[in-house]
């Protein structure tokens, strides 16, 4: 029986494909443990591998995969980073992923992490636990009038901009492909990275991590910001230099900063370390900082998301299995 070896997997991922059931004929292999080039062996037989954000899949590991038997790499995310598409091609594997599983998720979660940055809401939280009903450090601003800016105005940046449209906030995005029918719909202006940076209160990322776009927020990027302006990125972390921005917040200059990505997030996000020590110096650094606020890469967690992953994924896997072709729009 064809089998289907899913990495990195939590019980959660379970809780939404166990009730779709593999396709007839196949069987699904859920492994906890992460893909790379040594573990590759672990899909022997498997003739597709489905994988998320932190796995490797590079030339190595994907030769190994192929190796093994593997025909089809199937990706529950939408970012394909970790991926080398090129060497998948020269290999003859079959690259899907779920690109467009729940923009709305994202869009929210980013959006909310403003917001109770912003308001101080999660210090006001832990405040009241502890029976301290003092206002004091708390002090947060309005977003109707601010300037708002979407750098990377895809589908979840749109949604994004939308939202801070209807708290009206003046919003400007930047994007390789701009849309001037939305632009107008919506009330929105496209501008150069460089005048985002400049003029806006709020900047929100949500751009694809490509060589253009690495460390798009770096030093001198940093420094063009108004004084005072927050920095919200739920996209990939390595879309900011991390040390860059530790220096930025020493200094002053940024308000603050939420992120549900960080750059060097693999073996952390998504894991469980309360009871160990965390070894990532510069991840400790702002999380002493009282204006940074962190989630670990949960702004797709939505019962709607995860769904929504689970049936596209199951669906290339039976297409996949009865050589059809993949869905519109998930193949690489």
């Amino acid at each position: 029986m064809p089998l289907v070896a899913f990495f990195d997997t939590k019980p959660y991922d379970r809780q939404f494909f166990d009730p779709l059931g593999p396709p007839a004929g196949i069987e699904w292999r859920f492994f906890e443990w992460r893909l790379n080039r040594e573990t590759a062996a672990g899909a022997s037989g498997c003739p597709t591998v489905c994988i998320f954000v932190n796995d490797e899949a590079d030339a190595a590991t994907l030769a190994r995969l192929r190796e093994a038997g593997v025909r089809h790499l199937a990706l529950r995310c939408a970012g394909h980073n970790n991926v080398d598409v090129g060497a998948a091609r020269d290999l003859g594997l079959a690259v899907s992923r779920a690109p467009s599983y729940s923009p709305h998720s994202t869009a929210e979660h980013a959006v909310a992490l403003f917001l109770a940055l912003n308001r101080r809401i999660h210090r006001a939280y832990s405040r009241v636990r502890e029976l301290n009903f003092s206002l004091q450090g708390l002090l947060g601003t309005v977003v109707c009038g601010k300037t708002v800016g979407i750098l990377g105005a895809g589908k979840i940046g749109r949604i994004t901009a939308q939202i801070y449209r209807g708290f009206s906030a003046t919003v400007l995005a930047c994007d390789a492909a701009p849309d001037p029918d939305w632009a107008a719909r919506h009330d929105v202006r496209y501008v150069s990275a460089s005048e985002l940076f400049a003029a806006s209160d709020v900047i929100s990322l949500h751009a694809p991590l490509l060589p253009e776009t690495h460390h798009i927020v770096n030093r001198e990027s940093l420094a063009q910001l108004r004084p005072g302006a927050f920095l919200v990125n739920t996209s990939r972390g390595k879309l900011i230099d991390t040390r860059a921005l530790i220096d930025a917040l020493k200094s002053g200059r940024l308000g603050g900063v939420a992120l549900d990505v960080y750059e060097e997030e693999e073996g952390v996000f998504l894991e469980d370390l309360s009871g160990q020590v965390l070894h990532d110096d510069e991840l400790a650094r702002l999380l002493t900082f009282p204006n940074v606020l962190i989630t670990a890469h949960q702004a797709y967690f939505t019962h709607e998301a995860l769904h929504e992953i689970a049936r596209v994924t199951t669906e290339n896997v039976r297409r996949f299995a009865a050589g059809q072709p993949l869905l519109d729009g998930t193949a690489l």
